[in-house]
């Protein structure tokens, strides 16, 4: 089973998941691929691609921030290699790439959610998460039932 751009059910995988947001989200693909990938993130309270974080060099990074903390934009979240990644919005910080991995330049390393009264969300599982999960389970089922 692939999530995802990348992978081509039939040839790849037995089953591809669609993964980006609208009407075929979830959907199980047995033959072809999923859309390519649109490198635009989801809309958050108005903000789509200011939300995202890059790494702005390449090298180790050193989380200064956690997930649920409210930050200022321009604040210090991390540095990788002693140079600061500095929050491009206010709001929530949503997502943070692991303390201590190594990263290249331009690598997604985290996302901001600017709805600051949605700190909740953090630490429970989102539509899109839940849908393309309900999706696998029901790919494995398939599978199983198919293969027996």
């Amino acid at each position: 089973i692939g999530l995802g751009p990348g992978f081509e059910a039939e040839k790849d995988v037995n089953i591809v998941v669609e993964t980006i947001r609208g009407h075929d989200l979830g959907r199980l693909i047995f033959r072809g691929m999923a859309r390519e990938n649109t490198g635009i993130p989801g809309i958050i309270g108005g903000k789509a691609k200011e939300r995202v974080i890059y790494s702005n060099v390449e090298g180790v990074i050193k989380n200064i921030k956690k997930i649920g903390d409210i930050v200022k934009k321009d604040e210090v979240l991390a540095t990788i290699n002693d140079v600061a990644v500095r929050s491009p919005i206010t709001g929530v910080l949503r997502g943070l790439i692991r303390d201590g991995y190594n990263v290249t330049y331009g690598f997604k390393i985290g996302d901001i959610d600017p709805r600051k009264g949605e700190k909740e969300n953090c630490f429970t599982i989102s539509d899109k998460a839940r849908n393309i999960g309900g999706s696998v389970l029901e790919a494995v089922l398939y599978l199983n039932r198919k293969n027996k």
